[in-house]
């Protein structure tokens, strides 16, 4: 993939007053509506769900060397063929992703590694986040 596309897919957060602000509207949104911060359906649970799916795909992207419903992908050899289900156990509960298939069977996730059921360090930086905002909240 070209350096201009890789610079492009790169995640730019915007300044940390603007994600606390997210946080807390998203926190306080939850609190009204009932819907708990963690497991099935909870809040970070979502989000977490959301992040590694973002993941995958920017990774199934960089596999295959274009981006979904690109003309380049059209007679290269591989594409992508599907998903299947994944559920990876984290501390703030368990999280089903569908993880992306190519049709040569070459893809490899980093964020979800094949045969890994846990993941570390990512409970960590949600947990941690979420902290910084009741500390400052």
């Amino acid at each position: 993939m070209a350096d201009s596309a890789k610079a492009a897919m790169e995640l730019r957060l915007p300044p940390d007053s603007l994600v606390a602000a997210t946080a807390e509207r998203l926190v306080d949104q939850a609190k009204a509506t009932g819907v708990a911060l963690t497991g099935e359906g909870g809040l970070l649970t979502d989000l977490v769900r959301q992040v590694l799916q973002g993941a995958l795909g920017v990774e199934m992207a960089e596999h295959l060397g274009y981006e979904r419903h690109a003309v380049e992908g059209r007679g290269s050899g591989n594409s992508r063929n599907g998903y299947y289900p994944k559920t990876v156990r984290t501390e703030i509960g368990d999280v089903e992703v569908q993880v992306p298939r190519d049709r040569n069977a070459t893809f490899e996730p980093q964020i979800v590694p094949v045969g890994q059921r846990r993941l570390s360090g990512l409970d960590q930086m949600v947990i941690s986040l979420y902290a910084n905002r009741v500390h400052q909240g």
